[in-house]
């Protein structure tokens, strides 16, 4: 195994997950690559087999049905836990999220416990979204940090790199949320938790392939977890 595994959720992604093991396994030697498929029905899991049938560097995690973004990265956490890794990071399977950006994770996280790719550091970096999806992004992320307190610029951000230690503390059992409010909740935790977390600027470009996972459902989770933490916060529980 090595040093660093990166973990990667798919729905129907099959043209990306392609495109996207190959350039993280370029990016850094020291990565390896864990795609967590949810039965998806085009047959992403079927080219996940492929490419970790030619690199010993690429893994595959089945699992039966949809079941969400943050039960896909919990899976994957305990994955990378019980095979040792010291290091785990989350990204898009859709390539809105740069590999070239692994590296600076990887050197970050020698000194930093969490480590945010944030696309609201420095003003916006984020390409090709409408502007109507992008006010919204700002506005959920202005709004989650005025609710929990958790000082960082983009709470919703799925680009990370965790130290081992961090997951260990964050009693992974206990987190159910998905979506938004799952990037939220664990950012929270390890905060709470005093770990050092910081953000990381990153370009973010929109997909140009595949269809967004983004529902109803998802915004509203987050609109009231974020109050859920608040009350975390409050009464000491995290």
């Amino acid at each position: 195994m090595g040093e660093a595994l990166v973990i990667i959720p798919t729905y129907n992604e099959r043209e990306n997950v392609e495109l996207v093991v190959p350039r993280v396994l370029a990016a850094d030697s020291r990565l390896d690559v864990l795609v967590v498929d949810d039965s998806s029905p085009d047959g992403t899991g079927e080219v996940a087999a492929r490419l970790a049938s030619e690199n010993e560097r690429v893994h595959l995690l089945r699992r039966p049905g949809k079941q969400g973004l943050g039960a896909a990265y919990l899976a994957g956490f305990d994955w990378a836990l019980e095979r040792g890794y010291r290091l785990v990071l989350e990204m898009d399977a859709d390539l809105s999220h740069d590999p070239q950006h692994l590296p600076e994770f990887l050197a970050l996280s020698e000194s930093k416990d969490l480590v945010v790719g944030s696309r609201y550091m420095r003003g916006v970096t984020v390409v090709n979204w409408p502007m109507g999806r992008l006010v919204l992004s700002w506005l959920a992320n202005w709004y989650a940090r005025v609710v929990t307190g958790v000082p960082l610029h983009d709470l919703t951000s799925g680009f990370k790199c965790y130290r081992r230690e961090v997951l260990e503390h964050l009693r992974l059992g206990e987190i159910h949320s998905n979506g938004y409010a799952f990037q939220i909740e664990t950012v929270f935790r390890a905060w709470r938790a005093g770990y050092e977390v910081v953000e990381m600027p990153i370009v973010f470009v929109d997909r140009n392939v595949g269809m967004s996972k983004m529902s109803k459902r998802i915004v509203l989770e987050a609109i009231w977890m974020v109050w859920r933490m608040r009350w975390w916060r409050i009464t000491g529980k995290v």
